[in-house]
């Protein structure tokens, strides 16, 4: 498996707020400064640039064979569940050669957790 060259696609919805959709860029800044992978590119489900379909060609473009896929919500909706892969399908059929998984939402997770009682502690101190 030496010859695999792994892409990740970061995946959040877009907004018409330029300042929003720059954070999902630095979440996916912040992912490739720690993993030792190929690519990492970020990707708007609607309202912004690059598309799934873009952010998906960019790193098949850039030569990955195994593209890992994560949707940066919260949890399962319809666009987990139902848009993103119904569209990733489209372009795995696009690009047989390519490999590719999803992985699931952020959903509950204690380190999520965390983050919300200290942003309510922020909030009240």
């Amino acid at each position: 498996m030496d010859d695999v060259r792994r892409g990740l696609l970061v995946i959040g919805h877009g907004s018409r707020r330029p300042e929003a959709n720059e954070m999902l860029s630095a979440v996916a800044d912040a992912v490739r400064g720690r993993l030792d992978w190929h690519a990492v590119e970020p990707a708007y489900l609607e309202l912004s640039r690059p598309t799934i379909a873009e952010g998906f060609r960019i790193l098949v473009r850039e030569g990955c064979t195994d593209i890992v896929v994560h949707p940066y919500f919260l949890y399962p909706g319809n666009h987990t569940v139902a848009d993103i892969p119904r569209e990733l399908e489209q372009l795995g059929a696009e690009h047989p050669e390519v490999r590719w998984t999803m992985t699931e939402p952020l959903n509950l997770d204690e380190r999520i957790v965390d983050v919300v009682v200290d942003r309510v502690r922020a909030a009240t101190s």
